[in-house]
């Protein structure tokens, strides 16, 4: 049987993954606490200043990343990188559309799967012409998000009081009455996801694959002089500008948020890396978690379902915003410490594994006997 080399995995990588978890769970236990969000106050203004649409940012341009390091992994075993690709996109499809429907509607599996066959077209791009692109389809998403904004001026998006109560209802009701309204939410949004995600999450992307491809990344020596000037960038243009939005909620600013959350993100991003870079041992604390996250991604869905809904204790639209910020930060803290126990045993994570054996297909026949439990 035909040897797959591997591609040494990148601690930075995992690293900056297992960040992004966390931040990406504090935004999204907002409405997997309660359907209309929180409401107004210092828990929502901090999540929409410091992380709200930025870490999906993160974890969006690894995509792309990680998909430069699967083609080296197919190349040089030998086999079409194409087809691994197309596989694990639909897996990725096909896991997303069971988590929004039984766990969680504001999944993002679905839609990185479906992007990343979009991705795959573009993926004979040089860096230089990918990064040409993604410029342009943002660009294009920052003037519809700018015109969203103007028109959305002096309009409400509160959930009706009514509305809401019926939600929460359901949520905390048996897993069918939800499961239902999970699908309907899934269903009829899917358009809309899809477009919003061609002229986002596209180009964060198509930046990830010209880094990957540069392999940016692979070389500290090449990346470590510039990640002071992309903090001042992120930190000194990003931030106030997400301040200033978190703080007055003016729709006219949905354009330069657009362009602001990225650079905060950066920011962030360069942040982690030099201190992984003077202390390499921080990367234990995140990097576990980033290498099996498919499954905390899930699991943190899973867990708030048992806490909020009516899987469990149904506590949706009964706790503080503060509260709920305090259970988020609880469940990802008890994730990285888990995850680091995890990998020390494990090979893959379960998700992990899965898409494994949907990437490769028979070709990972040779690997079943260790499963997940084999180092």
């Amino acid at each position: 049987m035909t040897e797959r080399p591997a591609v040494p995995r990148l601690i930075e990588l995992d690293a900056l993954r297992g960040f992004a978890l966390g931040g990406i769970l504090l935004v999204n236990i907002t409405v997997m606490s309660d359907p209309g969000g929180f409401g107004d106050g210092s828990a929502i203004t901090v999540l929409e200043a410091f992380f709200h649409n930025k870490f999906y940012v993160l974890f969006s341009f690894l995509f792309g990343y990680s998909l430069t390091m699967q083609f080296r992994s197919a190349e040089r075993a030998g086999v079409s990188a194409r087809v691994r690709t197309i596989r694990r996109c639909l897996a990725l499809m096909a896991i997303g559309a069971l988590h929004a429907i039984f766990f969680f509607t504001g999944d993002v599996l679905f839609g990185y799967g479906a992007i990343g066959l979009v991705l795959l077209l573009l993926s004979g791009l040089r860096p230089r012409r990918a990064l040409q692109v993604a410029g342009a389809i943002f660009a294009i998403c920052v003037a519809v998000m700018t015109v969203l904004g103007l028109l959305a001026s002096g309009g409400s998006s509160e959930i009706d009081p009514a509305e809401h109560d019926r939600l929460v209802g359901i949520m905390r009701e048996g897993w069918g009455a939800a499961a239902r309204l999970r699908w309907e939410e899934f269903s009829g949004n899917l358009p809309l996801f899809v477009v919003y995600g061609l002229i986002n999450i596209l180009p964060l992307f198509l930046v990830g694959l010209a880094a990957g491809k540069a392999r940016v990344l692979e070389d500290p020596q090449r990346y470590l002089p510039y990640l002071p000037l992309i903090q001042w960038i992120g930190f000194g243009v990003g931030l106030p500008v997400s301040i200033l939005a978190a703080l007055t909620h003016w729709p006219a600013l949905a354009g330069p948020v657009t362009v602001a959350d990225p650079l905060l993100t950066a920011a962030y991003a360069a942040t982690l890396l030099r201190i992984l870079s003077a202390h390499p041992r921080v990367a234990e604390i995140f990097a576990p978690a980033g290498k099996i996250a498919a499954t905390t991604y899930i699991s943190q869905s899973i867990i708030t379902s048992v806490i909020f809904t009516g899987y469990g204790l149904a506590l949706a639209g009964k706790l503080s915003d503060w509260m709920v910020l305090a259970i988020a930060l609880a469940i990802y803290l008890t994730q990285l410490a888990i995850a680091r126990i995890w990998v020390r045993h494990h090979r893959y994570g379960p998700l992990e594994w899965l898409l494994r054996e949907a990437t490769y297909g028979p070709a990972s026949v040779r690997d079943r006997g260790r499963g997940i439990s084999g180092r």
